[in-house]
């Protein structure tokens, strides 16, 4: 890279990470992204012992476990990870609208498990969807969910029909339960065909929570390559306080809409209990959350982002279905792009949530 065009890149890194204010399009859907972005195609956690966390997910959310298998002795996932004779067992289950990863690395076996903090920073949580009436709040706490918010139910935030639950897995990683009534199901592109189905939970959301919203509003709106459709700024509200637990609640939220029913992208920065600076380095093996982003032209997507800037871990590199290549954004959180070899493979996004 000449002197000119590395400037460049530092200058628009820059202007990435230190964004004063976002503009929102209420319209804005994925559908508009200037890349060749399709999605979230996968959420993942990266576990301790993955035999409990499967059992409990299962239980909790009825969906079908598609794969489960062992990497160890392959020189591409080595490069992939950035850990030299990466070793590790992944289960993947498939919801309605993407895929749910769980992943325990060998050098994790031993690892010390901690209660994710609602305000991080960093990704907390993923969020999964019910008819009120098959309440998935009941389906995690039946499971063994230890329950976050108060009194051990559901939160009505507002009477419009939402009730909301915050809770832990086994090994802490909080997950966000919703519970949506007839009229709200209708509004938010429920999928009729789910019902037939009898799909009665699904997945959302990836939420990252940082100690500036902004900054990582603008540096996704880089990535992703289209505008969030909603911002809020949300306090003196005591169902808040029961939601999370906390008093005095107070928050600043975001969304970018990642397809026309029920995904999104959702961004908060806590002032009450103050969200602190994320510290040290995350790598794809650390316990915790991560997610996926599915793209049609990787090789494009990463010279993109690379002259932007973006910190990655590797080059692209081709591992089984997927060629793979993992991020890392400003607040150390880790992401990765996916292109499917075969577009028509059952773990490709096209095969159960096609952009519209």
């Amino acid at each position: 890279m000449n002197i000119l065009k590395r400037v460049t890149a530092l200058c628009l890194s820059a202007l990435i990470v230190s964004a004063e204010a976002i503009e929102i399009d209420k319209t804005a859907t994925i559908n508009d992204t200037t890349t060749t972005l399709k999605g979230i195609s996968h959420i993942s956690i990266s576990v301790a012992n993955l035999d409990k966390v499967l059992a409990f997910y299962q239980e909790a959310t009825g969906f079908e476990l598609i794969k489960r298998e062992t990497v160890k002795n392959n020189k591409i996932a080595d490069k992939l990870f950035g850990h030299p004779g990466i070793e590790y067992e992944v289960a993947t289950l498939k919801a309605p609208n993407m895929l749910f990863e769980l992943t325990a690395f060998k050098h994790n076996h031993d690892a010390k498990t901690s209660t994710m903090k609602v305000n991080g920073p960093g990704m907390t949580h993923t969020c999964f969807q019910s008819p009120q009436n098959k309440s998935g709040f009941d389906k995690f706490v039946k499971a063994g969910a230890k329950v976050l918010s108060r009194q051990g139910k559901a939160v009505d935030l507002g009477g419009y029909g939402v009730t909301y639950g915050y809770a832990y897995d086994p090994e802490g990683n909080m997950v966000e339960l919703e519970q949506l009534d007839q009229k709200v199901l209708e509004r938010s592109g429920y999928d009729p065909t789910w019902k037939t189905l009898d799909y009665d939970l699904w997945m959302t959301q990836v939420a990252l929570v940082t100690h500036d919203i902004n900054a990582l509003m603008s540096y996704y709106q880089t990535v992703l390559g289209f505008k969030p459709y909603r911002v809020g700024d949300y306090a003196n509200n005591s169902k808040l306080d029961e939601l999370i637990d906390e008093d005095n609640t107070s928050l600043l939220g975001g969304w970018f809409k990642m397809n026309q029913k029920s995904k999104v992208m959702e961004f908060w920065q806590y002032r009450t209990p103050l969200t602190e600076k994320s510290s040290g380095v995350r790598t794809p093996s650390d316990l915790g959350y991560s997610f996926s982003l599915e793209v049609a032209d990787i090789q494009k997507e990463y010279q993109r982002l690379k002259a932007l800037g973006i910190a990655f871990i590797s080059e692209p590199q081709l591992l089984g279905e997927f060629w793979q290549v993992f991020a890392r954004d400003p607040d150390s959180n880790i992401y990765s792009l996916r292109q499917a070899v075969n577009p028509l493979s059952a773990y490709s996004i096209d095969s159960f949530d096609p952009r519209t």
